[in-house]
């Protein structure tokens, strides 16, 4: 029974120990499952070369970062295959080979621009996504919509481009050289955009230097070689890199270098000699912080691993390529964790969440657009020192250059260039003109015209088989040159040119092969010169006048009625005859000598108005107003007497003269020919904008006098400076008429873009503002002392004299009003008593406005007999003192000296006061008489 009951117990326990076993197999296949569904793999494949020292930059941050970001929820899985770089089919077939044996999701490319192209168009093929980690020129949106599956981890060159034109903007170059790389997948994009910020500037390119890949070289010092002397046959020395190359060996002085961020990416773990070779250059890189806790982490982790995996290497300091090396892990990672476990995500999908990103990573801020990263806010500009760099300042689009601080941001002042200390190649102290700049081996050509009209100017003269220049040209060129060498020497040679000044200047440009490096002369400046050359600022004006010679006066018999102008002699003759008028108004009843027949009165009048001009009058006035009119009279001909006469002598002295043609259209009308000097320039201004058809040329200024008295020319045109040399000479025998025709001046030329023109112009305003230049003009052009300062006396004219007629006028006719009022008043009053006396006679007889009438008629008529008797002076004087002679004074002088009337007569030899005798009209008689 003790048997049968164990057997039945042990049924149990075994179904219980099955359970058991089958419960604990269910959780583990639970939690498995579980874990499988919780973790995610993404698998990543990095081309990369581990031989260079970016390659192994950025596999060492790849590495980190696959520790950094990867969970216990989501694993990162590389792969990576080892190519050399210059070998785009082997970086093809290691992409194939990671799509279809590795199944990877993402392809990171950390190689040159031509192996991350190719490998682009494998993935567009795959559809699987490929983040290139190599820096390109080309335009993102064409990038972009050739290999709609590529992710550019470099940002757009649009804004490193315009930073690259702020700092040549900044020294003031204008011309440039770009060195770039051409090759099947790149496109002109970039260089377009330098080209036009360069514009934007005042700046162009002057040269491009195209080099081929690399890789495709057999002999790549030998054609860098033949290139380089090529570049040395140009004048700029400002050389673009757009390309990471070997050494070109165009570091000399003067010269400068301006690298972008594909060759300052790698200044943290490049080869120290290849960065010793840029010292002096100028870069631009992207701005990160060095002081953020991620990054100070990332440095310390970048160093133990470098140490630990490459012990050879040196340098352990994390460069721009190895943080977006990190970025662009990091930017994966957080796409498939932001896609989750949904089942529906392909490449496609990935592609676009990769394309979304926007976080700070260590490089600076991640966002995309069109496919490549956004331009960085910030850039910062460095200078190559040693085998290192140091920090100039930085730049914006918005704010410009800003000053050396380690932290930016809207507070931080601005610079409108960039002013800090560089070391510039060839240790130079100041900045380099970025130009071939004269030395001993390479002297400055410069262009003289060989034969000029005016020698003052320039003259070219060969003594004993040695050429001599001389002249004002050559002088201010001399005090130039002195300023100029106090910055940098200028070693140079003059070399004469006989040919226009047209031809001279366009020996500078191109067309001329650059025959020489300047000119030297009376140059003037011309619009149609300046789009060829550089001129400097004038050193004298410049315009173009008309001179012709005097007409000398054969005969002077009219001079004597120059002095006035014919408005003038008919006011003179006016005032004369309205005083004459006035005088006889005054004189004519109180004055004897002015008695007798109208003809005579007038004549006597006009005799003693016209002797007043020549105070030769000996005739006495009686009245109170003629006196006044007389005094003002008198007044006016001294001032006109004096005129006159200082006016005639001054043309008699000095000779008379006036032009023979007064202005271009009697030239025009006539036909007749002008000269002008052999300069092309001035030919083309008379005929094509002053319409003159006939012109000569004239070779010297000796020439042009003996031109003029042949005939063969009715005037010539010169510029103002010869006009100013020729008229010193011949002041007395020609003269310019006309307006004159400006130009830009005289000055001296340079090729275009030359900054020696710049520093010229400066000088030649330091020699005018300190005097300098006016003595050289003093010194070549003195002022002659036989010609005076005026030849051509003008006739006096009526706006001068106006004034001293009206107040004659003025005065005389005052007087003449005054005069005639009190006339009037007298003779009402005169009337008046006349009639209350025959009223009192004849109370009764005839009418009252009868006899009113025939008073007025008496007194007109009589009135020369109603008349006192006035002493003669020998009377007061005791002389005859029994004499009957007796002057007859009229009633209104008799007013005007306060003779009383009626008039009292003196008898002879009478003691006794004289009986006053009234002549009384019997007004009866009258009336019968006028009846």
């Amino acid at each position: 029974m003790r048997s049968q009951y164990l057997g039945k117990a042990s049924r149990p326990l075994s179904l219980i120990f099955l359970l058991h076993i089958f419960f604990l197999l269910f959780l583990s296949y639970g939690s498995s499952a579980a874990s499988a569904d919780a973790t995610r793999t993404t698998i990543i494949g990095v081309v990369i070369d581990e031989d260079s020292r970016v390659g192994k930059d950025q596999k060492t941050a790849i590495k980190i970062a696959a520790e950094n970001l990867s969970s216990t929820n989501h694993k990162l899985i590389f792969h990576f295959r080892n190519i050399s770089s210059g070998n785009p089919l082997q970086a093809a077939t290691s992409a194939d080979q990671l799509i279809k044996a590795e199944k990877v999701q993402v392809l990171i490319v950390s190689l040159a621009w031509q192996e991350a192209a190719i490998v682009a168009d494998v993935g567009n093929r795959a559809q699987v996504a490929v983040v290139s980690l190599a820096a390109s020129d080309n335009s993102p949106t064409l990038t972009h919509l050739r290999w709609p599956f590529l992710i550019k981890m470099d940002s757009n060159s649009s804004r490193e481009m315009e930073s690259v034109a702020a700092i040549v903007h900044s020294y003031d170059w204008k011309k440039v050289v770009v060195i770039y790389e051409d090759d099947a997948y790149g496109d002109p994009g970039t260089l377009a955009v330098l080209s036009q910020a360069l514009n934007d500037m005042g700046s162009e390119i002057e040269h491009r230097l195209v080099l081929p890949p690399y890789s495709s070289l057999s002999d790549p010092r030998g054609f860098i070689g033949d290139e380089v002397v090529k570049l040395l046959s140009k004048k700029s020395r400002v050389y673009i890199v757009l390309i990471l190359t070997k050494r070109i060996g165009l570091m000399g002085r003067d010269s400068v270098w301006i690298v972008t961020d594909s060759i300052t990416s790698v200044l943290d773990s490049g080869d120290p000699s290849f960065v010793t070779s840029m010292e002096g250059a100028i870069g631009t890189r992207a701005y990160y912080s060095e002081e953020t806790s991620s990054f100070m982490d990332f440095k310390a982790q970048f160093r133990e691993f470098m140490k630990s995996d490459y012990p050879e290497e040196d340098h352990l300091v994390p460069g721009v390529d190895a943080l977006r090396a990190y970025d662009s892990v990091k930017a994966i990672s957080q796409a498939v964790t932001r896609l989750g476990s949904d089942e529906k995500t392909n490449s496609e999908t990935l592609l676009k969440e990769i394309l979304s990103s926007d976080f700070r990573g260590l490089s600076g801020d991640v966002k995309f657009r069109d496919g490549s990263l956004l331009d960085s806010s910030y850039l910062k500009i460095i200078n190559i020192v040693g085998k290192s760099y140091k920090e100039l300042g930085f730049w914006t689009s918005e704010h410009g250059f800003l000053k050396n601080d380690s932290r930016v941001d809207n507070s931080t002042p601005s610079m409108k260039k960039l002013d800090s200390v560089v070391n510039w190649p060839g240790d130079l102290t100041r900045d380099p003109k970025g130009w071939t700049m004269p030395s001993d081996a390479k002297r400055l050509r410069i262009g003289v015209p060989g034969a000029t009209g005016f020698q003052k100017f320039l003259k070219v003269e060969t003594v004993e088989d040695n050429v001599e220049y001389s002249g004002f040209c050559i002088d201010v060129f001399y005090e130039v040159r002195n300023i100029l060498e106090k910055s940098y020497p200028m070693p140079y040679d003059f070399i004469p040119f006989h040919g226009s000044y047209d031809e001279l200047v366009m020996n500078l440009t191109e067309l001329g092969n650059e025959t020489f490096d300047a000119v030297v002369g009376d140059i003037t400046i011309l619009a149609n010169r300046s789009k060829y050359v550089e001129f400097t600022q004038p050193f004298a004006e410049s315009g173009l006048s008309m001179m012709v010679q005097y007409k000398h006066e054969p005969s002077k018999a009219w001079l004597f009625l120059k002095p006035f102008s014919p408005q003038m002699w008919l006011a003179t003759f006016t005032i004369l005859f309205y005083t004459m008028f006035i005088v006889w108004c005054f004189e004519r009843k109180s004055n004897p000598e002015f008695k007798g027949p109208f003809k005579d009165q007038l004549s006597m009048a006009l005799w003693f108005t016209f002797s007043t001009m020549f105070f030769a009058h000996r005739e006495k006035v009686y009245s109170n107003f003629t006196k006044m009119v007389v005094v003002v009279w008198l007044f006016v001909v001294l001032v006109l007497t004096s005129s006159y006469t200082a006016s005639l002598s001054s043309m008699l002295t000095v000779e008379r003269l006036e032009p023979r043609v007064k202005d271009i259209d009697t030239i025009k009308k006539t036909n007749a020919t002008v000269g002008c000097d052999g300069d092309s320039f001035v030919k083309d201004y008379l005929r094509k904008v002053l319409g003159l058809e006939h012109i000569k040329t004239i070779g010297n200024q000796t020439d042009y006098p003996y031109e003029f008295d042949g005939g063969n020319i009715a005037a010539s045109f010169l510029e103002l400076p010869y006009q100013k040399v020729f008229m010193e000479e011949y002041c007395n025998q020609y003269t310019t008429v006309g307006p004159t025709y400006r130009f830009g001046g005289l000055g001296f030329a340079f090729q275009k873009g030359s900054p020696i023109a710049r520093d010229a112009s400066e000088a030649i305003l330091t020699i005018s503002e300190n005097g300098v230049l006016k003595s050289l003009e003093r010194k070549w052009f003195p002022s002659s002392k036989n010609c005076s300062a005026s030849t051509n006396m003008d006739s006096l004219t009526i706006e001068s004299f106006w004034g001293i007629y009206l107040i004659s006028g003025v005065t005389s006719t005052v007087c003449l009003i005054i005069f005639i009022a009190k006339v009037i008043v007298l003779r009402l009053n005169q009337g008046h008593n006349q009639r209350n006396q025959v009223s009192r006679d004849n109370p009764a007889e005839g009418g009252s406005w009868r006899k009113a009438i025939a008073l007025v008629k008496y007194i007109h008529n009589n009135n020369s007999r109603i008349s006192p008797v006035r002493r003669t002076p020998s009377f007061y004087r005791g002389e005859e003192m029994g004499s009957s002679r007796w002057e007859l004074v009229s009633p209104s002088e008799a007013l005007d000296h306060g003779i009383e009337q009626p008039e009292i007569r003196v008898p002879e030899q009478s003691s006794r006061p004289p009986e006053i005798q009234i002549p009384i009209p019997n007004l009866d008689s009258i009336v019968n008489h006028e009846n």
